[in-house]
């Protein structure tokens, strides 16, 4: 054989162009094996808000998601038998190429390439690479994985069985002893979970969920208190309790910042026929405040303790955040409390032309993706850790919305329509 180059530790051998085939094999089935790894980490770590956002779009995709997830053992199964068999065929293969290519002369290097940088290029774009991708991106490597691996959990189903039904009846037989749930783990079964209604999965993930929630996350922000100025006359306090409708107003002095106090309304029920000069600020009570991080159960032991329904929510300057009632922490157990003098809920948009609608600018993205019908997720890439519409383009502007400012994300155009200070209120959305 024609010897091209040698060296006093190895031989290399003329390429044959007939090998060609074999490398293209092993890329693919490196391919392979980064998206059967990969998918195992974005699968486990979808959360339960974008297992939520999953379940409600009913797409062939989303489809295959939830039923993969609905038989996890079976899933988890099918993963390790296809990676395990890649794998093999990559080691194998390159070995195989590598003989070929090269007459090794010391069997410390014929070691060094054979297993050791074979299994570090294995490691690192099939497994490494894939798995921290994945974690970032649940979702999005979720819906790239899910279909192929919807075939392959049927295509092996016997191989599975009899690797779940072992490992079901090792652990029955005390030789694995399972760990203290945690209250993710917890959280995620009740997602998975077929038996109780929707209203009962609600209910019993609201209280996994409980101990871990934060007052930020369920309180009114500072934009949507009503709040009554210390120095209204009557009239006008009696004006602000009709068209409110609350029972209990927080009232500042000079700024929403300084709360002196909370006006609850049951109080001025044998005052309500006075004149406008009424001194109605002497019937205040003190307000309670809360700090913006606090968890909602201690808060609602406080609650009990100190006998109030109502809190203040501070930041660690002690400027005002928002406001959080008792009937804020109950809703996030039993979901939507509604009683007769709530107004029936208004959609947060409105079509004003074929493809057009004006939006507000608080409405979630969630509700934005679903009325334009575009794919869940549309807009990660754009959105940060945001939730509204307003939200989203302040991450994408970096500093104030004003009127008319325009933006283009995947062939849909916003365009702030009205704004008021440095609040955006109205959008205007077009898709493309």
């Amino acid at each position: 054989m024609e010897i091209n180059h040698t060296l006093a530790i190895m031989t290399f051998y003329p390429f044959d162009w007939g090998l060609l085939w074999r490398i293209v094999l092993i890329v693919a089935l490196l391919g392979c094996s980064a998206l059967t790894s990969g998918s195992e980490t974005a699968l486990f770590s979808l959360s339960p808000s974008q297992l939520d956002r999953i379940r409600k779009h009913h797409t062939p995709v989303n489809r295959a998601i939830m039923k993969l997830l609905s038989n996890q053992d079976r899933l988890l199964a099918t993963i390790l038998i296809v990676n395990n068999l890649v794998n093999i065929l990559i080691i194998s293969l390159c070995n195989n190429l590598i003989d070929r290519l090269v007459e090794f002369h010391s069997t410390g290097w014929e070691f060094t390439i054979k297993t050791v940088v074979v299994t570090f290029v294995l490691l690192l774009f099939g497994e490494i690479i894939p798995k921290v991708y994945a974690s970032y991106n649940p979702s999005g490597f979720s819906r790239l994985v899910a279909l192929p691996l919807g075939f392959l959990t049927r295509f092996l189903h016997p191989l599975s069985f009899v690797l779940v039904k072992y490992s079901d009846a090792i652990q029955n037989r005390g030789i694995i002893q399972p760990e203290n749930i945690s209250m993710e783990e917890l959280e995620n079964a009740l997602e998975i979970t077929e038996n109780p209604s929707e209203t009962e999965k609600e209910m019993l993930s609201g209280i996994v969920q409980f101990a871990s929630t934060e007052v930020e996350e369920i309180m009114h922000p500072r934009m949507e208190i009503v709040a009554i100025d210390e120095e209204e006359n009557f009239d006008e306090v009696r004006k602000v309790i009709i068209e409110s409708g609350f029972s209990r107003i927080p009232v500042y002095k000079g700024s929403i910042d300084h709360i002196v106090g909370m006006l609850y309304v049951k109080d001025m029920l044998r005052h309500v026929g006075r004149d406008s000069s009424f001194e109605w600020n002497k019937l205040l009570r003190p307000a309670f405040y809360t700090p913006e991080h606090k968890k909602i159960n201690e808060l609602l032991e406080e609650f009990q303790t100190q006998k109030v329904h109502i809190a203040i929510v501070v930041d660690e300057y002690g400027s005002t955040l928002g406001l959080v009632s008792l009937e804020d922490i109950l809703e996030e157990i039993v979901g939507e409390i509604s009683d007769e003098s709530d107004a029936p809920e208004e959609k947060p948009y409105k079509q004003i032309a074929e493809d057009t609608y004006l939006f507000e600018a608080k409405a979630n993205i969630a509700i934005l993706e679903e009325v334009l019908e575009l794919e869940e997720g549309t807009f990660d890439d754009c959105r940060g850790e945001a939730e509204t519409i307003a939200g989203m383009l302040l991450e994408a502007k970096k500093e104030f919305l004003k009127k008319g400012d325009k933006f283009s994300f995947h062939s849909v155009e916003f365009v702030v329509t009205k704004a008021t200070g440095h609040h955006a209120e109205e959008i205007k959305i077009r898709k493309s």
